[in-house]
């Protein structure tokens, strides 16, 4: 597969910078089989029924983007420099892999300070990153964190407008529960709580999973061959009581739809089988056409980038000419698109 199956013409002006308000307005393409409806999110009572189950997944971003200064004294006299600085994920010894901007000026063990309160030591660097170890740790570290960090907004909305405290609410699911993503899991963005209390009394049941989304999820493919892309990966876990209500629902018969690509790449990682079992790791799973989904029945998702691994997924799910006819007839009905845009949910057997 070439990496030009994957391309499209998206209209600068369908990128959304922020999300609809209230989340639940945003609209939602249903594509059922080769069916195609425009209904709006707060539309689910109407399309799911009771006995469907959606996968859910609880992580919860931090505050991942943070602003220093760097201060040194040499023979030419002192001097402060900016430093930007994105925390990709915590190391076993307790230090942050972090991008830092301009990491080749700044060196190994000096510290960056982000507030009167948060502070960081370099202490190594590799392959591009650097190595920081702050002076705070545990629940002093998280209030500081959350006190002097931004959002980690993705690029093409980071290009556009600085994150602000309007973001820490956004880009957070109602569900968000466990720490450690550096990206939102964006399809679960469109949920209020009276959705999920309407949807519960319909009948739909609800598991959780946790997948840690990386930045990785923004790296662009740069081969011309599919195949041949390495896929970044990211920490996941499912537990076994998640398992079991999932593993239940099949043997009903109902449809299990995880909320989000993150949920989806990690229940078929941990069901390979055709058996969702407990699983806690390291997913580098890269779905393209041809992979047979073992446990997603449909699929709630935005809308992605073109030339994207997430274009690829979608694509294995509802098959490629498909998936064409459901983003062309996105971009001509105006849905916006990416991370704070419009949803879908994908049924391939309708």
């Amino acid at each position: 597969m070439k990496l030009s199956e994957f391309d499209f013409d998206l209209p600068e002006h369908l990128i959304a910078v922020r999300p609809a308000v209230p989340r639940s307005s945003a609209k939602m393409l249903v594509a059922e089989g080769m069916q195609t409806r425009d209904m709006a999110v707060t539309d689910l009572v109407s399309v799911l029924r009771a006995g469907d189950h959606l996968v859910l997944n609880d992580t919860k971003v931090i505050p991942a983007r943070l602003f220093g200064e760097r201060s040194r004294v040499s023979e030419h006299g002192s001097g402060i420099a900016k430093i930007e600085v994105t925390l990709l994920e915590p190391q076993a010894s307790g230090t942050w892999a972090a991008l830092i901007k301009p990491l080749r000026k700044v060196r190994d063990g000096e510290t960056i300070v982000f507030s009167p309160r948060l502070s960081a030591t370099l202490t190594a660097r590799d392959d591009g990153m650097g190595y920081l170890e702050f002076n705070l740790s545990g629940d002093d570290f998280d209030a500081a964190l959350n006190e002097a960090g931004a959002m980690p907004l993705p690029p093409y909305i980071a290009a556009k407008r600085a994150a602000d405290e309007q973001d820490k609410d956004d880009y957070q699911t109602v569900w968000a529960a466990n720490t450690g993503a550096v990206a939102a899991p964006t399809a679960s963005l469109h949920f209020e709580q009276w959705l999920l209390d309407d949807l519960a009394d319909l009948g739909v049941k609800f598991s959780y999973v946790t997948l840690h989304v990386g930045a990785g999820t923004f790296l662009p493919v740069k081969v011309d061959d599919v195949s041949e892309h390495v896929m970044h990966s990211e920490w996941g876990q499912v537990s076994a009581q998640t398992a079991a209500e999932v593993m239940e629902t099949k043997a009903a018969g109902g449809r299990v739809i995880p909320v989000g690509t993150t949920a989806c790449r990690l229940i078929e990682t941990a069901g390979r089988s055709g058996v969702l079992e407990a699983w806690e790791g390291d997913t580098d799973i890269f779905i393209t056409p041809g992979f047979e989904f073992q446990i997603a029945d449909g699929l709630m998702t935005n809308f992605h980038l073109p030339k994207s691994t997430l274009m690829m997924l979608v694509s294995a799910l509802m098959g490629q000419d498909r998936i064409r006819e459901i983003y062309a007839h996105a971009i001509t009905n105006d849905y916006r698109f990416f991370s704070y845009g419009d949803a879908s949910i994908l049924l391939p057997k309708g």
